[in-house]
């Protein structure tokens, strides 16, 4: 497999060389609009619990995984079957399915319109308490992230803090089934994500690419225990793409790896859904205008972007 064309940066940096750690991964942020951050401090075999729980719950019948689907949700909750999710502007589908994750609300929270509770298959043991766990953890990373990419940026570390704090993240459960891919469809098709930053997990399996600004794509594949990191269409628009939401895609395998499922978990960090999105501080240049001078709030430009990838 051919080493990651960008280079990683450790989170273990994040306490002892926080400035450092803050130039190299923002660097990499503005640069690829990706960065590859190795050491995470979360626990291995407990990540390798929850994909188990995952994999158990795609090996499950259709009739029974689909009980999990929820007509007119959005597919914000529960299970999405494969030939819905499709890259935005895209002929064909992409070929997955997968499961959401959100954040769990107290009763009456100001947000459950906008955030309706997780579903929970009670097939597979385990299910709720480890990605629950999983959800938390991806979460807490974010949110150190979020400080790192704010000081890159020159404002005050955090900043992002109340926006982020209920925001309306998802953690994906995702699977691409072995195929012998004859047809026209990919794994997953060209495209930018929406919300803030992704945090993914599951990318040692090749195929994640990146689009570089010459037109080349590039091959992600980080070394273990690593996380990929890249910046949403929401951020890019809040920073006056200063960081850029850069086009990545997850291409068919060789020959050789069409016998290999690929499971992967990424975690879409979002926005409250009232955060208004609009240019921060320092962004706007005389060569670099606002390019978006009308704010919207992150739960518009949600669902605008759901119906545009077929979810809404």
């Amino acid at each position: 497999m051919p080493q990651s064309a960008i280079p990683p940066v450790s989170f273990k940096r994040f306490t002892t060389d926080f400035a450092g750690f803050t130039r190299d991964l923002g660097d990499s942020f503005a640069r690829y609009g990706f960065a590859v951050i190795s050491d995470h401090p979360m626990d291995q075999p407990h990540i390798d619990r929850a994909i188990d729980k995952a994999k158990a719950f795609f090996a499950l019948p259709e009739a029974v995984k689909k009980k999990y689907n929820v007509p007119g949700g959005n597919g914000q909750r529960g299970y999405i079957p494969f030939g819905v999710e499709t890259a935005k502007g895209a002929e064909h589908y992409d070929l997955k399915e997968f499961w959401h994750v959100g954040r769990d609300l107290p009763p009456g929270h100001r947000f459950t319109p906008h955030m309706p509770p997780n579903l929970w298959p009670s097939e597979i043991e385990g299910f709720q308490s480890d990605l629950t766990w999983l959800f938390e953890r991806l979460d807490a990373m974010g949110h150190q992230v979020m400080e790192a990419i704010a000081c890159y940026l020159g404002l005050d570390r955090h900043l992002f803090d109340a926006a982020i704090a209920d925001g309306n993240s998802i953690l994906r459960l995702l699977h691409y089934p072995p195929s012998g891919f004859d047809g026209p469809n990919v794994r997953a098709g060209a495209h930018e994500d929406i919300n803030a930053i992704t945090l993914l997990l599951g990318a040692e399996e090749g195929g994640l690419e990146v689009k570089d600004r010459d037109g080349r794509w590039l091959p992600i594949n980080p070394p273990p225990g690593s996380v990929v990191c890249n910046i949403g269409d929401m951020l890019q628009r809040a920073t006056n793409h200063v960081l850029p939401s850069t086009s990545h895609r997850v291409v068919n395998p060789p020959p050789e790896r069409r016998n290999v499922a690929r499971y992967s978990t990424p975690f879409f960090l979002h926005f409250a859904p009232d955060y208004l999105i609009k240019t921060l501080p320092g962004t706007v240049t005389a060569d670099r205008p606002d390019r978006y001078p009308t704010p919207i709030t992150a739960n518009d430009f949600l669902l605008e972007r759901l119906r545009e990838i077929k979810l809404a």
